[in-house]
């Protein structure tokens, strides 16, 4: 029978129809070792072969009886070939093309049928392992950083169900916010919007949600993500929303929660107030930046330091936001710099505004014929000299201390404004030295206004325009004409000094890409100020990974300021409080919040908007219902997804509080991980973690960020399924986008395009072969042939001790999350080390050693072993793979000599092994130098087939000598080994070796090729080759001299006379 491959779909009764009724227990195969790898590659007790081993390994092998046996199945003539039937080739099911686009929907739903991930989490009797997930936003396809971290935490519940654990993974859903309102805004025509009620949007909000969490459900579940998916957790749920107003009530009653009237960042295109976690910082922003003068009135009644310079003695100062000097209340000074007072003199003749870089624009302040007198920071007067195109005299010099209570001219509309101390934010970095303080426009204004008792002036709508209460400005953009107008008006009151372009950082609406503003209006606020100290000390006890994140979320939560929770949008859960109609104070209590916070949990926060007062009241207040009216502020969607440790981690069954892993982007540093940790803190004294893990973010090949104007996206479902164009983008399946994930050292940006993915599946492509030998070559096993231990050859000593090693190493790895380590280790052992030395050698005993023999079934004990360990480590990984794998496995293997592991996941993890961990040290260092030794015959080999001396490796002899004894004598030893599969030519592959003991008299040896190597740098080994002595044996492609021997069977060597003699010729074998 040639060798099948199968894709048709999965039964349980399918997938036993070809196990073979031997079983194989747990008990039999137990592998993990306790000797520490010495290194990621370089194995001190495991020699990794050069790669020049293997360059030329194609040329210089020739397996024999397995070519012999192709030939004859494709009808080539190879002289009689009458013991092609007696070769036992490899037989399996197991396909070489992973034809993912089929198979692996097929295993999915083997999995789901048959609830595997259920069943496994079930049974196992373990601890409980709880990764959180936090939420995705539901509001569009699924991207790369999605897959990334999907992907993270599917491989980390896998491996962690392979060590009994019982995991329970709650998959979860963002659903609220503006993004989602926006997208059902942009769906809607003009008069569409204009009928749109509250609950209208509300519920095409709703359907848009629930749709997109449809959509990206099916995505994860491609990926190969097991969760619950039929109990999601939505925070649109009433159950979620119910916890969420409970968690807002606790901080409440805690006094945690105010509302109060102090700049926040608010979004003019988005009309609502953002947190800092909804901004982003694009390169590039420009601002207008103006340099302007306010005339001192008077000095304090005591001084008289600077009444000399009056009248002609004003303030300079600096801002790149001239639309906030209408709410100018203050100038503020540091009272630790020194201040100058400078006279401006003149302009030069040849000096001109339009000289010098043409975006500056100098004001007409500078031009007059009187030189007016400045004060500004005395570090600065030479840049400020430079910027302004002006000689600046310094006449006096005093302290910022000595400023405060002098009194200037509003520069707008000329009321009396006081010179005030301000902070460390007062700098000679940049500027004059002297800040302009609008407490209604800025968070270290606000903070000295309250100092002074300065008022919060604000004239900026919603939309971002000039209310009246800025007069001549009323109706203007503050971003656009209104801030233009400002410096027009003011340069007509001989104001400006000069106008130019500032490059910096700026706050922009992460949603629209548009630029915000920071505007004082009437907010509620998180007061992160009252258990900032225990969320520092909530911080230190996590485990960070990387470790460098504990520093980065320290220093954002020991720097934040209060977080503005509130929000004025409609789609949200809503801030359960009530207003007096009359004096606006607010009605927010134990009572009232766990009234509504009933109604929520059996009707959803929707009823805030379709119930009456009266039956939104709790009973003792509605006779007064009347009196008062509805909040319209919405919460922070941070507030929404950081609650969810509350409605899902305390309420669901099979969870508890703290989760044992919080897994996102580093983005999540000030979002998701900060908003859990702040309510979390504020609510039980703790953080809702035990560890978090954070990774970056998905570039493309050349690490620029992926974005449609460039055309370098790379989509995730194209990978999977492929492109219209299946050459330039083939589908490569979930598995490979797995491996790639595994590849990757996450903790840091990481990089993807098309020559990564060929990569990864090619990788993916030789593991699968790896695989596919080692199925095979188990076709006939059963566990009953089983060789003890301490009865195999060494070189299957060595192997389970490698084996051993790279699986404890390999699990290592795991417990750390460093998968890249597991991804290289595989890269190494199973492909490269396995194909070129182990599989390469095992072939001869394998094939033509006898199907029954001892030394074939002292290979086969080894290679079960290597493909149950390995289809376990790879699993979390590449689940598709190591379920394909195990449902094509001959055997049957038995849990703890107990029930049929049916299924990958329920076999566990490989047991430790300690008896293969006992090969001797003398004996792991010997093989290293046997390793070597290969490489070094294998390019003596080589040079002799480039010479014509030999065409197959087989027709070779070899010949070594060792100037050391003990090194010579452990050699002749493997030449005369008892078991056949340790003497040195099978591991060399060649007919003959021998050893000798001197190089006296070479030339009447007829050795014509040979040279010096150097086995691990110091033991100096002479290789000899030359013609093999002998006839070619006609089964085993061996040369002996013993061929000729047998009258019966002429032109075979001893070993294949025995395997042949009174045995009956099988019908028919199969072909690989």
């Amino acid at each position: 029978m040639a060798m099948q491959t199968s894709h048709t779909v999965l039964s349980l009764r399918s997938c036993s129809s070809f196990r073979k009724t031997s079983s194989l227990s747990i008990i039999d195969f137990q592998r993990r070792s306790a000797i520490e790898l010495s290194s990621l590659f370089d194995f001190t007790y495991c020699h990794i072969n050069p790669r020049s081993a293997f360059c030329t390994q194609s040329k210089r092998r020739s397996r024999g009886p397995v070519m012999a046996a192709k030939k004859e199945a494709k009808g080539t003539k190879q002289g009689d070939g009458k013991y092609k039937h007696t070769v036992d080739l490899p037989k399996t099911t197991f396909g070489m093309r992973a034809n993912s686009a089929v198979r692996e929907p097929e295993i999915q739903k083997l999995w789901d049928e048959n609830q595997v991930f259920k069943k496994v989490a079930e049974r196992n009797n373990g601890a409980s392992f709880i990764l959180h997930d936090g939420p995705p936003y539901a509001n569009g396809d699924l991207h790369m950083g999605h897959a990334l971290n999907k992907i993270l935490k599917d491989i980390i519940n896998r491996y962690k169900l392979l060590q009994n654990c019982k995991v329970n993974y709650i998959p979860g859903w963002d659903c609220h916010g503006l993004p989602i309102e926006l997208k059902v805004l942009q769906s809607l025509d003009q008069e569409t919007r204009k009928e749109l009620t509250p609950l209208k949007l509300r519920a095409k909000a709703a359907k848009f949600a629930k749709a997109t969490v449809k959509a990206q459900m099916a995505s994860f579940k491609r990926f190969g993500v097991w969760a619950d998916w039929d109990n999601p957790y939505l925070t649109l749920d009433p159950e979620y929303e119910a916890a969420q107003i409970e968690v807002f009530g606790q901080m409440v009653f805690k006094g945690f929660i105010y509302r109060g009237r102090k700049p926040v960042h608010w979004s003019p295109s988005s009309r609502t107030a953002l947190a800092e976690a909804e901004l982003e910082y694009p390169e590039g922003h420009v601002s207008k930046s103006m340099y302007a003068i306010f005339k001192i009135l008077q000095t304090p009644t005591k001084d008289g330091l600077l009444d000399e310079f009056l009248p002609k003695l004003s303030l300079a100062i600096w801002t790149t936001t001239p639309w906030t000097i209408p709410a100018n209340a203050a100038v503020a000074v540091n009272p630790k710099l020194q201040y100058a007072v400078v006279e401006a003199l003149p302009f030069s003749p040849d000096t001109d505004s339009s000289l010098g870089d043409k975006d500056k624009r100098f004001g007409n302040v500078l031009k007059g014929q009187e030189s007016p007198f400045f004060i500004v920071a005395l570090d600065l007067v030479p840049t400020l000299e430079a910027k302004w195109n002006v000689k600046l005299a310094v006449k006096k010099t005093v302290f910022g201390s000595d400023l405060e209570n002098y009194r200037y001219a509003h520069p707008i509309n000329g009321q009396e404004c006081p010179v005030v101390i301000g902070g460390d934010y007062i700098t000679t970095e940049s500027g004059t030295g002297l800040v302009h303080t609008a407490p209604g426009h800025g968070q270290d204004d606000y903070i000295t206004g309250l100092k002074y008792g300065l008022p919060i002036v604000s004239p900026v709508d919603d939309e971002g325009k000039f209310t009246e209460e800025a007069g001549i400005f009323s109706g203007l953009d503050v971003l656009g004409d209104g801030n233009a107008s400002v410096i027009d008006h003011l340069d007509e009151r001989l104001s400006i000094v000069m106008v130019e372009p500032y490059k910096h950082k700026y706050p922009y609406d992460w949603r629209t890409k548009k630029p915000t503003i920071f505007r004082a209006t009437a907010q509620w606020f998180a007061s992160v100020e009252g258990f900032r100290e225990s969320a520092m000390n909530a911080i230190n006890q996590v485990t960070w990974t990387p470790s460098q994140a504990e520093n980065r979320i320290s220093t954002m939560t020991s720097s934040r300021s209060d977080w503005c929770i509130s929000r004025q949008r409609t789609w949200g859960v809503p801030i359960p409080v009530f207003y007096h109609a009359d004096t606006k104070e607010p009605l927010l209590n134990e009572e009232t919040v766990d009234h509504i916070k009933s109604i929520i949990s059996q009707k959803g926060s929707d009823a805030w908007w379709y119930m009456s007062l009266e039956e939104l009241l709790p009973e003792s207040y509605r006779d007064k219902a009347s009196d008062y009216v509805k909040g319209t502020d919405t919460m922070d969607v941070w507030f929404d997804s950081g609650s969810s440790w509350a409605a899902v981690l305390e309420n669901r069954n099979g969870l508890s509080f703290p989760a044992d892993l919080y897994v996102e982007g580093s983005d999540q540093h000030r979002g998701w991980f900060q908003s859990s940790l702040l309510t979390s803190v504020a609510t039980k004294g703790k953080a809702p973690y035990s560890g978090v893990i954070t990774h970056g973010f998905v570039l493309d090949d050349k690490g620029l960020k992926m974005s449609k104007s460039l055309g370098n996206v790379v989509d995730p479902r194209t990978i999977i399924e492929g492109g219209k164009n299946q050459g330039e983008a083939p589908s490569y399946g979930a598995d490979v986008l797995r491996l790639w994930v595994s590849s990757v050292d996450y903790t840091g940006d990481v990089l993807i395009g098309p020559q990564v993915l060929r990569q990864m599946s090619d990788m993916y492509r030789k593991l699968r072969g790896t695989l596919r030998f080692l199925l095979g070559n188990l076709h006939d096993w059963k566990a009953e042939n089983t060789i003890a231990y301490d009865e195999l050859p060494e070189i299957d000593q060595h192997a389970l001790f490698q084996l051993e090693s790279v699986v404890k190493n390999i699990k290592e790895s795991y417990e750390s999350y460093q998968f890249f380590k597991i991804f290289q280790i595989i890269q190494r052992f199973a492909i490269v080390d396995l194909s070129n030395f182990y599989f390469d050698v095992a072939k001869d005993r394998l094939y033509v050693g006898g199907a029954s023999s001892f030394t074939r079934r002292s290979c086969q004990t080894v290679l079960a072993a290597h493909l149950l360990s390995i289809v376990k480590v790879i699993a979390p990984i590449l689940p598709h793979l190591a379920e394909d794998v195990w449902q094509n496995l001959p055997f049957e293997y038995n849990i703890g000599n107990a029930d049929m592991a049916k299924f990958v996941f329920e076999s566990k993890w490989p047991e430790v092994n300690k008896r293969w961990l006992t090969f001797p040290q003398e004996e792991i260092d010997f093989w290293e130098k046997i390793l070597e030794l290969r490489t070094e015959v294998n390019k003596a080999l080589e040079s002799a087939r480039t010479g014509k001396l030999i065409g197959s490796s087989l027709e070779a002899k070899v010949y070594l000598h060792s100037s050391d004894d003990n090194l010579a004598a452990r050699l002749r030893n493997k030449c005369e080994a008892k078991v056949d599969a340790d003497s040195l030519h099978r591991i060399f592959i060649t007919s003959q070796v021998k050893i000798l003991s001197t190089l006296d008299d070479l030339s009447a040896k007829n050795i014509p090729y040979s040279g010096e190597y150097l086995i691990q740098g110091e033991n100096k080994i002479w290789i000899g080759v030359s013609r093999a002595e002998g006839t070619k044996c006609e089964r085993c492609w061996n040369f002996s001299p013993q061929v000729g021997s047998f009258i019966d069977h002429p032109t075979l060597c001893k070993r294949c006379y025995d395997v042949i003699a009174g045995q009956p010729v099988p019908a028919l074998a199969a072909v690989s």
